[in-house]
């Protein structure tokens, strides 16, 4: 049997560079050897595998590596802000959907995440109360600070950066696809966490990408520091992994098939 002999791209830079220091340094000459032709074999990685999982039957549906965060039948994820050793006292209903009880407090996951892709579907109140930022207003905030805004936006005039689909205050969405009071909203979400340098310094800022309804709406845009209600955003502290929370804005907003996946 014959004995195949596979030449890395590597090898070849390094016997190259032999031949080229023999030539300096003893002044011989050296015939030329020019590099091995490339294979298409040269370009492929087949190790580590790919990991396989199964992706969700229908849109929306979480895939099989995905943590749920709510499925219609309990908050048993998420706790109270007010009270982090008690449950969220927001009502679930028709185990389909939960919604906000204004007067309790936002609630949070019990788990913390970093870099992520969240699927979230909401809903305005079923009946139009107000209007400007009191009508369906709730927020979504990645690690307990930077807020995806949540507004009933729809044949609703309020400031563009803080409309539905805005990274608040921060940045407004590239255009407004909200659907009317009555319909389900969705959020699918790519969010990359901030870093810090072990001093403490920012290292590089979050990073957000969202889809509204299917359509893009926030293209991989940096969030410039905590998303405040007063104020320039700046980051002041560095931090790790926290919980993703849920905003108590004194309407009832709601929320279903909530999932997560690590990235």
């Amino acid at each position: 049997m014959k004995s195949i002999i596979k030449l890395t791209l590597s090898t070849v830079f390094i016997f190259s560079a032999s031949i080229a220091i023999a030539q300096k340094t003893t002044g011989s000459k050296v015939p030329e050897v020019s590099p091995m032709p490339m294979k298409p074999e040269m370009t492929e990685i087949w190790n580590p595998e790919v990991k396989v999982i199964t992706p969700g039957k229908k849109e929306g549906e979480a895939p099989s590596d995905a943590i749920i965060l709510f499925d219609g039948k309990n908050l048993d994820q998420w706790v109270s802000q007010r009270d982090k050793t008690k449950a969220p006292a927001w009502k679930i209903i028709n185990n389909d959907y939960f919604e906000v009880v204004p007067g309790k407090g936002g609630i949070e996951t019990k788990l913390a995440f970093g870099d992520c892709q969240l699927h979230i579907e909401w809903s305005a109140p079923d009946s139009v109360v107000n209007d400007g930022q009191n009508r369906g207003n709730s927020g979504i905030f990645f690690q307990n600070r930077y807020e995806l805004q949540v507004l009933d936006s729809y044949k609703n005039r309020t400031y563009r950066n803080g409309q539905a689909a805005s990274i608040y205050k921060d940045h407004a969405p590239l255009v407004n696809a909200m659907r009317s009071p009555d319909e389900w909203n969705t959020y699918d979400i790519i969010y990359t966490a901030p870093r810090f340098k072990p001093n403490g310094e920012l290292d590089a800022p979050a990073r957000i990408t969202v889809l509204h309804n299917g359509v893009l709406v926030q293209n991989n845009v940096t969030i410039n520091g905590l998303t405040n209600y007063i104020g320039l955003h700046t980051y002041t502290t560095a931090h790790g992994e926290d919980v993703i929370s849920l905003q108590d804005h004194g309407c009832k907003t709601q929320f279903r098939n909530i999932w997560i996946r690590r990235l």
